[in-house]
């Protein structure tokens, strides 16, 4: 498989960081640890607050290999079952809260991590008030100067397994950037901030607080070094700073907050003792939150039960009948089954787009007469290919709609688990308000169909708004999808009665993805076992 590209916001194992060295270093004389003051000061660096995608995967220098994926977060009726396990890190400045931070996620070796730095919240500031941050006289370290009330909705709607976007501060101008950076998906939340414990209802969000504790002394080297080093800024400013603003801000707010802590963690991330404590709770709490999925009970949950109403199924006429005819035969050659698996693809395309909303639209002929049409009325549509059979659904989308946009999911079968795990994902920008078409050749159990729905809906997408559209189907995913998610519409241009003890679909059609691109599928091969599953 080609080596696909990274998507930040989507598989999210990595840091929301203010810097690349967030601890600094060391105990031992302020005049050994200081950097090196010059007469001339170095250009001031853009330091922000940047959100660093590193999903859990290898690299090489010929392919990607995803060494995990994130299991099912929600039940078998498309809710929610558990919220994220969500981490308070509090201390005062330059503690080591993002290096205790990274050693918890270390050590805890989980897929689908979030790092929320505080940093990325400070307010917008005003013409008087950056002319105070330029000349060291503004109070970073107050509780006024963050948005709590924008932090307290972030943290909550990353809790609930929605995808939230989250500004970028930019320490050098003293303002957030024009992009903001997407975040989706966590299994745990590590949340830091000076003012971590301040807020009320962010403490009511936390399930686990630990106060960082390190020396004043270490703190205030470690914030000479960076300031100087990474910010650009003169000594004599960062230390007038510190005496006016950060040492009482600490006495007066953030040490006060110790008593709130779960944890105190002497010494930060140099004590490996706490953090070791730290993660074997949070493994039991992982445990018992994890969620069991049984496959064998969903097959049997809809059993002769009437097909759903949100069910179409292409007429059977004898131009599809015989295109299924071909594509089902194992002797069909590979180029004349991707041949009429087009035609069909391009049928079932142009029948889902009969589904979406439109109105009266007049226009006039060049014979100068009117003619009453109709138009598409809504934002835009987005297709969506479930990887990597869904991928072949997409040029059929694109011959029809003019300027589609294109998102992918990679969903995968955990082999020990028998659980579909989300590995990749890369949406359009603004997807909320679009007519989503989701796109899979094949649907057998419904678990990736329901996965890839459940990520679209994290993403605000309504759930009206998405069309499931594949080849063909079992009745039991059809049945799972509608049960999951009533308002979903599904279109397909076959449904199949049975499944086998391997979910394969009977009669079926083999493993779509292994006739189309023409690989072999070992001798006991498994939809659920190809990066193409046919659940």
């Amino acid at each position: 498989m080609n080596s696909l590209p990274s998507y930040s916001g989507a598989r999210i194992s990595g840091c929301w960081t203010l810097r690349s060295d967030g601890s600094g270093g060391g105990e031992g004389s302020l005049d050994r640890l200081l950097p090196a003051v010059t007469t001339g000061l170095s250009p001031r660096k853009r330091t922000t607050s940047q959100c660093k995608s590193e999903p859990p995967l290898l690299r090489t220098s010929k392919r990607t290999i995803y060494t995990a994926g994130r299991p099912p977060w929600y039940n078998e009726h498309g809710a929610q079952s558990k919220e994220a396990f969500a981490i308070g890190l509090c201390g005062g400045s330059a503690s080591g809260k993002t290096t205790v931070a990274r050693k918890i996620i270390e050590a805890l070796d989980v897929p689908w991590v979030v790092l929320l730095s505080m940093d990325s919240f400070y307010k917008v500031l005003s013409p008087d008030q950056q002319t105070m941050a330029a000349s060291n006289d503004y109070n970073f370290d107050h509780p006024d100067a963050f948005d709590f009330d924008l932090l307290s909705h972030t943290l909550r709607k990353l809790k609930q397994g929605k995808s939230v976007k989250i500004p970028v501060y930019d320490f050098t101008t003293h303002g957030r950037q024009k992009e903001w950076k997407t975040v989706y998906g966590a299994s745990v939340i590590i949340f830091e901030g000076i003012m971590a414990f301040a807020d009320k209802k962010l403490l009511q969000l936390l399930d686990m607080k630990i106060f960082v504790d390190t020396d004043s002394d270490i703190r205030l080297v470690r914030r000479l070094r960076r300031d100087i080093t990474d910010r650009g800024r003169d000594i004599e400013g960062v230390i007038k700073q510190y005496n006016k603003f950060v040492k009482p801000a600490f006495e007066q707010y953030i040490e006060p907050t110790m008593r709130l802590a779960d944890i105190v963690v002497p010494r930060g991330g140099g004590n490996m003792v706490a953090i070791d404590l730290i993660v074997q709770h949070v493994h039991s709490q992982l445990e018992e939150r994890k969620l069991r999925w049984d496959i064998a009970a969903l097959a049997s949950a809809h059993q002769a039960q009437p097909l759903p109403q949100t069910l179409s199924v292409l007429d059977s006429t004898p131009q599809v009948k015989g295109m299924h005819t071909i594509i089902r035969n194992k002797e069909t050659s590979r180029d004349e089954f991707i041949f009429y698996s087009k035609r069909l693809m391009r049928l079932l395309i142009e029948r889902a787009l009969s589904f979406l909303p439109s109105q009266v639209h007049l226009v006039q002929t060049p014979q100068g007469e009117d003619y009453e049409g109709r138009t598409f009325d809504g934002r835009r549509i987005t297709g969506v290919s479930i990887l990597r059979a869904g991928e072949t659904m997409e040029p059929a989308l694109r011959a029809v709609c003019k300027d589609v946009r294109i998102g992918k999911i990679l969903i995968q079968t955990n082999q020990d688990t028998g659980e579909p795990e989300l590995h990749y994902l890369r949406l359009p920008k603004e997807i909320s308000e679009d007519h989503v078409i989701l796109m899979d050749c094949t649907v057998s159990t419904g678990a990736a169909a329901m996965m890839a729905v459940r990520v679209l809906l994290d993403h605000d997408v309504q759930e009206n708004k998405i069309l499931l559209v594949s080849l063909l189907m079992a009745e039991m995913g059809v049945h799972s999808v509608a049960y999951a998610f009533p308002q979903v519409k599904i279109i397909t241009t076959a449904v199949d009665k049975k499944v086998n003890d391997l979910f394969h679909i009977i009669p079926g059609i083999g493993n779509f993805g292994d006739r189309y691109f023409g690989t072999d599928a070992p001798p006991d091969w498994s939809d659920e076992e190809m990066d193409e599953p046919s659940y």
